[in-house]
């Protein structure tokens, strides 16, 4: 990613939505779907029809169908009606994962004597102070 004076929290990219009538129209249709299939669930279950094999298998796919339709709502929603924002993050380092300073990016040399007594001594004690 370029630094084009992009920074943090800036939106990158920002289309607005469609809104087309006619994905509102199918919204309304499949609201309207949605609210009969969760009457015939509910009614299904206070009736007592999940008592025999083949009720079991009707209230369930009645369940599948309320999801089912909820997800082409929700999909139609997203599509149509909601708005294309991209907006710039800032990409961490991976040794600001491991919450290192970056003065001590390249790590520390095992040739000084004192240092690597003092990190032996801090291994083993942790209370140690410098």
């Amino acid at each position: 990613m370029s630094s084009s004076g992009s920074t943090y929290g800036d939106i990158h990219r920002y289309e607005p939505a469609r809104e087309s009538t006619a994905a509102a129209i199918a919204i309304v249709v499949l609201t309207v779907i949605e609210v009969v299939f969760v009457f015939m669930f509910v009614f299904a279950l206070v009736s007592g029809w999940a008592g025999t094999e083949f009720g079991n298998m009707f209230v369930g796919a009645i369940l599948g169908l309320i999801l089912l339709d909820l997800a082409f709502i929700l999909a139609l929603y997203r599509k149509e009606f909601l708005p294309d924002v991209m907006i710039v993050k800032k990409r961490r380092r991976k040794w600001e994962d491991l919450y290192i300073d970056s003065d001590d990016v390249d790590g520390v040399s095992l040739t000084d004597g004192e240092q690597v007594w003092d990190t032996l001594k801090r291994a083993v004690y942790p209370y140690y102070k410098r």
